[in-house]
């Protein structure tokens, strides 16, 4: 008990907000939707370094290879991910995400920009097997369709 109220007073002192801490752990729900998100990132990142990689020419393309990580990116773009989203699970409201509260403020302009996505990588998905050329040509639209989201709901890195 005595370490508790030790820890309390330390982050107290430090300005840290319990507020946010407390709810990111007062709700396993959130806590699991934000750590399933993350990890849906993590994948879409996995599979567009690969593709990246091999539409620069840092490694060297194999056809096989990026139509499987361009099927991959289409099978999570088009993938219902609405329970990841839970209200509340913005970086006002919880630690450990740069989800901004704008986002479900805009639901619709978050589903335009999901569907663009989407229609980004099934072109990938359909061309990226093909050859280099059309692998590096896809990249400009998926690459446009992630960035025009993180732009508008996602915070930068602190």
């Amino acid at each position: 008990m005595k370490k508790l109220g030790m820890a309390l007073a330390a982050m107290a002192a430090l300005g840290v907000g319990g507020a946010a801490i407390g709810a990111s752990h007062a709700d396993p729900a959130i806590a699991g939707a934000v750590k399933a998100r993350k990890a849906v990132m993590d994948l879409y990142a996995y599979n567009l370094g690969q593709l990246g990689a091999m539409a620069k020419g840092d490694v060297e393309y194999n056809a096989d290879a990026a139509k499987a990580a361009a099927e991959n990116l289409h099978a999570l773009a088009s993938m219902n991910q609405m329970s990841l989203w839970p209200q509340g699970s913005d970086n006002g409201s919880v630690e450990g995400t740069r989800a901004l509260p704008a986002i479900w403020e805009n639901m619709e302009d978050v589903g335009a920009k999901a569907m663009a996505l989407t229609e980004a990588t099934a072109t990938m998905a359909e061309v990226a097997g093909n050859d280099q050329a059309a692998l590096q040509g896809a990249m400009a639209g998926v690459g446009g369709a992630c960035g025009a989201c993180h732009k508008a709901y996602r915070a930068p890195e602190s």
